[in-house]
């Protein structure tokens, strides 16, 4: 790896202005620098390293030809943004990204102009951007809006439900489909490949737009004939390439595939094209992890890889030995335990088996997991389907990504009171990936929903019982969340038994105050229990582990109302309308008036940081905790 010095034309790079005043001819030695500087930083300070690296090329293109920040580049995801980034005036900052207080994991207007929208969850650029190119017309601007969107999250119904309405909206989008895996269309034969440079000449396009003024001009062109147009030359091309894709079905004129990684030719295609009127779509290949060897031989191990040796390639993997393990590798060996005895049971993801760990079931029983794709309410509606004749699903979805599929849980799981397991990964704060990830608000929207039932475990044993307890016969919807990270169990592998539907426990008797918690969030109020005890040795602190938030265990609420004056409730969730709040009510609408402490995450999106640093700002650490219990 050269030294950062040796960078010349990136260090002279501030922003996008600075860039513009190179040839086109530098373009490929900034491309090289920009690599090596993603390369250097991700090495020691961990990110989303292959699709950054994939897109670098796009990156630099965009930048040149466009004028950021008044022409708008909407990101989708943002796991590949980091050039960007590099590229806008954060260079300085970048060894701050992802920590605390530092620059935030995704793009977001809130941290610089150049970003045009807030990108975590995958799907919306497209509609994001459509919304910003109709602003542009209606406010009467000259932007340019490019949305830049990965064939992953083409694969979602957002997606494609703005290439719909882009295709019917009056607009001069351009959509960058970067395809990193799925080939849509196959290049086939030089006929095509002259029609595609006959669409992307410059000349050719000039004179087409100048005709097509003309013609509008005079009357004799409209947006419908103007369409039929587009439908009729699609329609030619198809013919000869023996080919059509979705795109030309849609009226959106299509461009492609080319080389994404040919930044000079990336250079000539954007100019060619910004100006045309209408939706258009630029198909490029790219490779994730382009540059890096290591990245581009393992792409999915190297998407968020960790600290590495820039040299060797060798991931600087931590000694787990004797620690507990990821509550989401006890999901998935638990889940093909349970598979093997019970042959209704199937699995469902959205594009994360290897995240969940539904890849162990995948490997063993390949034909009964299925990965739908960024797709999070398709996957809740296909495990209703199946269990509406029969089937048993656990569909497991990080707890922020199923924010997308509410309707669907409702709709297409809960009227019907079908058997499907909703696994929630990623409950809580998780950490670096900051506000669009952070799973808090899962228990606040889905306990208000009937005929529900929601659980999360304290511990790995657990979420095994949980598991075993949701598959048994006619549970209903059944929802188990769980945090990211480890357990608290080494010896994880406890008998499969069931758990009593709405029941909690109690853990330790007292007088003073009863704390009940839901989740791992109750392992730190045992050490803040201890904490307190010891600092006050008169303070008696009652604890219970609630277990379920729908249906509450009445009983232990009713012990605790009798017998207490103070409650404190701990949830890793919003305190607004989870468990503190459902413990409110209880308490409320039987009669009993004791003081009542919630303690959850507040009312504003928590930033990022390592989860340990986000609970002490939150007041779930267990410092935190033993300080309320002494007051």
């Amino acid at each position: 790896m050269e030294d950062s010095n040796n960078l010349g034309l990136l260090n002279s790079i501030n922003y996008p202005k600075d860039l513009r005043k190179l040839s086109v001819e530098q373009l490929p030695e900034v491309c090289s620098e920009l690599r090596q500087d993603i390369i250097k930083e991700l090495s020691v300070n961990p990110g989303h390293l292959a699709s950054s690296l994939g897109v670098v090329e796009i990156t630099v293109a965009l930048h040149y030809v466009f004028n950021t920040p008044y022409d708008r580049i909407v990101w989708d995801v943002g796991h590949q943004a980091y050039g960007h980034k590099i590229l806008t005036g954060r260079r300085e900052q970048f060894c701050t990204n992802r920590k605390l207080h530092g620059l935030r994991p995704f793009p977001s207007p809130e941290e610089s102009e150049y970003d045009s929208f807030v990108c975590g969850h995958a799907s919306n650029s497209i509609s994001a951007a459509l919304g910003m190119a109709v602003a542009a017309k209606k406010l009467g601007e000259k932007r340019q809006v490019v949305a830049v969107i990965g064939d992953g999250a083409m694969s979602g119904g957002l997606a494609f439900e703005g290439l719909n309405n882009a295709s019917s909206t009056p607009n001069d989008m351009l959509i960058i489909l970067n395809d990193n895996n799925m080939s849509i269309d196959r290049s086939v034969g030089g006929m095509k490949q002259y029609l595609l440079g006959l669409n992307t000449n410059e000349t050719y396009n000039a004179l087409r737009y100048r005709a097509a003024r003309w013609l509008f001009s005079k009357g004799m062109m409209n947006d419908d004939r103007r369409k039929g147009l587009i439908r009729l030359s699609n329609a030619f091309k198809s013919a000869i390439s023996h080919q059509q894709n979705i795109f030309e079905g849609m009226d959106i004129r299509y461009f492609g595939p080319f080389d994404g990684h040919n930044v000079i030719e990336l250079v000539r295609l954007f100019r060619s094209i910004k100006d045309m009127r209408g939706p258009k779509l630029l198909h490029l290949h790219t490779k994730k992890g382009k540059g890096y060897g290591p990245a581009e031989n393992s792409a999915t191990i190297w998407h968020a890889p960790g600290k590495f040796c820039v040299d060797t390639g060798e991931r600087l993997v931590t000694d787990t030995s004797g620690t507990p393990p990821k509550f989401q590798d006890v999901f998935g060996k638990t889940l093909l335990e349970l598979a093997e005895k019970n042959p209704r049971i199937v699995g469902v993801t959205p594009a994360m088996p290897s995240g969940c760990s539904m890849n162990i079931m995948m490997k063993a029983m390949p034909d009964r997991t299925f990965d739908v794709g960024i797709a999070e309410g398709h996957a809740i509606t296909f495990s209703g389907g199946m269990a509406k004749d029969g089937l048993l699903p656990f569909c497991n979805i990080y707890s922020a990504f199923s924010q997308r599929a509410y309707d669907n849980i409702i709709h297409d799981v809960a009227i019907l009171k079908l058997n499907v397991i909703i696994c929630l990964d990623r409950a809580g704060l998780v950490g670096e990936d900051g506000a669009t990830h952070h799973g808090a608000f899962d228990m606040a929207f889905l306990r208000p929903i009937p005929n529900i039932t929601i659980a999360s475990p304290m511990d790995e044993h657990e979420l095994r019982k949980l598991m075993y307890t949701a598959q048994l016969k006619n549970q209903g919807p059944f929802v188990i969340r769980y945090p990211r990270g480890r357990g608290v169990c080494v010896d994880w592998k406890c008998p499969l038994e069931a758990v009593h539907i709405g029941t909690g426990r109690k853990l330790k008797d007292g007088k003073d105050i009863a704390v009940l918690t839901i989740g791992p969030i109750g392992n730190d109020a045992v050490a803040a229990i201890k904490r307190a005890e010891t600092e006050k040795p008169d303070l008696k602190v009652a604890l219970y582990d609630m277990r379920f938030l729908k249906p509450l265990d009445e009983k232990i609420l009713k012990e605790v109302g009798d017998k207490f004056s103070r409650i404190v409730t701990i949830e890793d969730g919003v305190r607004k309308g989870g468990l503190g709040s459902a413990v409110l009510e209880w308490m409320s609408d039987n009669g009993y008036t004791p003081h009542i402490t919630r303690l959850g995450l507040p009312d504003n999106f928590v930033e990022h940081g390592k989860v340990e640093e986000l609970h002490k700002i939150v007041g779930l650490d267990v410092d935190s905790i033993k300080n309320i219990l002494i007051k």
